[in-house]
């Protein structure tokens, strides 16, 4: 029988408020956050698939948080006080399983109140976090057609320069843009082997020999991160590079370089 700390899609549900209450109260970036919380923290005994969900809330909770926090206020009497912990984060985690990944109503919610009851301080108002998201499961969508949820996720500063630099049509679609997971792509250190790696990496090939994969996960698990065959680097970033050509015996600066993409890519 598996101990209750074991059950499954638990550890995400705790990661994912660990890595909120690092990015918005202690200030973390979020990889930097996600580093330490895979390898010492919450989810550092996690399952490949916990740690990518744990990500995928958290981020999702991030990029929504001026909705999310706007829903839960209107579900809430006041605002939580400073002993309720981590409750606040247990609710964005929650928020964003139900209204964005839609995630089914009943793992969503119960696993988040497993969450709260589990920490010394938000187990006090675990039966909030049960009603607060099933409210959300229940209301939720008719909740968000009433909102402008692209104002509401974007900071006042950011969304008056974009608004002045590009209009106002050209900042919401930046801002949807915004909403989506970024593609990882990859550069191949020896060109012969692109499609190897594609296959193996679950990626695809772009038309200028980048690989880009939809859905990565935690890069230093994927296959070939430590014997180097491949590095990170953005499809754009790589261009430059192709377009010198042929650059063996000749001599090559490369200026401001730095982690140093391109150079390497010219020595592969």
């Amino acid at each position: 029988m598996k101990a209750k700390t074991d059950e499954p899609g638990l550890a995400a549900r705790e990661g994912a408020a660990a890595l909120l209450t690092a990015v918005l109260k202690e200030k973390q970036a979020f990889d930097e956050a996600f580093s330490r919380e895979t390898a010492t923290g919450r989810l550092a005994r996690a399952e490949p698939r916990d740690r990518a969900f744990a990500r995928a809330i958290a981020a999702t909770a991030l990029r929504r948080l001026g909705t999310i926090d706007t829903l839960i206020a209107r579900c809430l009497d006041k605002e939580l006080p400073n002993r309720a912990g981590p409750t606040q984060n247990i609710l964005r985690a929650g928020a964003a399983e139900l209204l964005f990944l839609r995630v089914a109503a009943h793992a969503a919610v119960g696993m988040n109140v497993e969450a709260a009851s589990r920490d010394h301080a938000a187990r006090h108002f675990k039966a909030l976090v049960n009603a607060v998201l099933r409210r959300l499961s229940r209301e939720g969508d008719t909740m968000l057609d009433a909102l402008d949820t692209e104002r509401l996720d974007t900071p006042d500063w950011l969304w008056e320069s974009w608004v002045t630099a590009y209009g106002e049509e050209t900042a919401r679609a930046i801002i949807r843009a915004h909403y989506q997971d970024p593609p990882l792509d990859l550069s191949v250190k020896k060109a012969d082997e692109r499609g190897a790696w594609a296959e193996r990496l679950g990626a695809h090939v772009l038309p200028t020999g980048t690989l880009r994969l939809d859905d990565a996960g935690r890069i230093e698990e994927l296959p070939g991160f430590g014997d180097g065959a491949w590095w990170v680097q953005d499809a754009a970033a790589a261009i430059p590079a192709k377009l010198l050509g042929e650059v063996a015996g000749r001599e090559v600066l490369d200026l401001c370089a730095a982690p140093g993409g391109k150079t390497a890519e010219l020595a592969a």
